[in-house]
């Protein structure tokens, strides 16, 4: 179908074109990531191969001090909580961010994030939170916290456990897998045996811990990867630590040939498909329906 921008870089810049919509969904994105532009098209691109149109609206934390890019700038072209505190959208994202290793309280905007979140609770039908934003969600909503990994977690990653019940796991059932990018240095503290009330793991693997958890009495899902990345992102942030001297192993499942950077798209599909089943749980609720 189609999704619009009604703000943000790409429509600024003119790199993303909208079209007339037909009863949208509209989803909030607090883009934490710092190539904003990036994460931008990502998540665009991203929903622009699911099945209903959308609109997103690009939001900043303005209590964040920036590093790589004008506050100004930021502020010309997202909207901050604020701008939008008497609006009610039907979604939420809350997407990662390159501050993994930080205490959540020594994080600038906490807050602020804390706020946005609290606020969600009554102006927001489903929220969803990516990679160190399903860390704090999780820290927030249930007092699970983090532990620093041996090594970065990186590459592609395939569940081997599924809870095929859930409406988020529609249609792996058929043939279909699901498998994540993850680019992490840290992960929650989690026994899945013993997980708190409300908390429900939807897919896991050995590698990676639990991938997709839901809490559906207060409308979360807490991604632990990054489904929006595209083909080149893991190569991107590969070459970047490179560059930097960081230490970083060639990403898992993820080059068909990493001598000629030949790079396997694997995840595209179930991507595509769990974003088509998280929207489905916004339409649902637009129209007035139980799940």
């Amino acid at each position: 179908m189609t999704v619009n921008a009604l703000n943000g870089f790409n429509l600024a810049n003119g790199k993303w074109q909208n079209q007339p919509l037909k009863n949208s969904l509209s989803i909030l994105v607090l883009n934490l990531m710092p190539n904003k532009q990036i994460t931008e098209l990502q998540f665009l691109s991203g929903f622009n191969d699911c099945q209903r149109d959308i609109q997103l609206t690009f939001m900043y934390p303005a209590t964040h001090h920036f590093k790589g890019v004008p506050k100004k700038l930021v502020a010309k072209n997202y909207v901050n909580l604020d701008q939008v505190a008497n609006q009610h959208f039907d979604g939420l994202i809350i997407t990662g961010a390159p501050i993994e290793t930080l205490p959540f309280e020594q994080v600038d905007y906490w807050p602020e994030l804390l706020k946005i979140i609290d606020w969600a609770k009554s102006h927001v039908s489903e929220q969803l939170y990516e990679c160190w934003a399903a860390q704090a969600g999780l820290y927030h909503d249930f007092r699970i916290t983090k532990h620093l990994l041996p090594t970065k977690l990186f590459g592609i990653y395939q569940a081997t456990k599924v809870d095929h019940e859930s409406p988020l796991a529609r249609g792996f059932s058929a043939g279909g897998v699901i498998r994540m990018p993850q680019s992490r240095h840290t992960e929650s503290s989690l026994d899945e045996a013993h997980l708190p009330a409300g908390l429900t793991v939807i897919a896991s693997s050995a590698e990676t811990g639990a991938m997709i958890l839901t809490a559906s009495e207060k409308h979360t899902t807490y991604v632990t990867g990054h489904p929006e990345y595209q083909a080149r992102t893991l190569a991107d942030e590969y070459e970047r630590d490179l560059n930097k001297h960081l230490p970083i192993q060639l990403p898992s499942n993820y080059f068909k040939d990493p001598l000629v950077g030949e790079i396997d798209y694997s995840w595209r599909d179930a991507s595509t498909r769990f974003y088509d089943n998280w929207t489905q749980l916004l339409a649902i609720k637009k129209v007035g329906l139980s799940i």
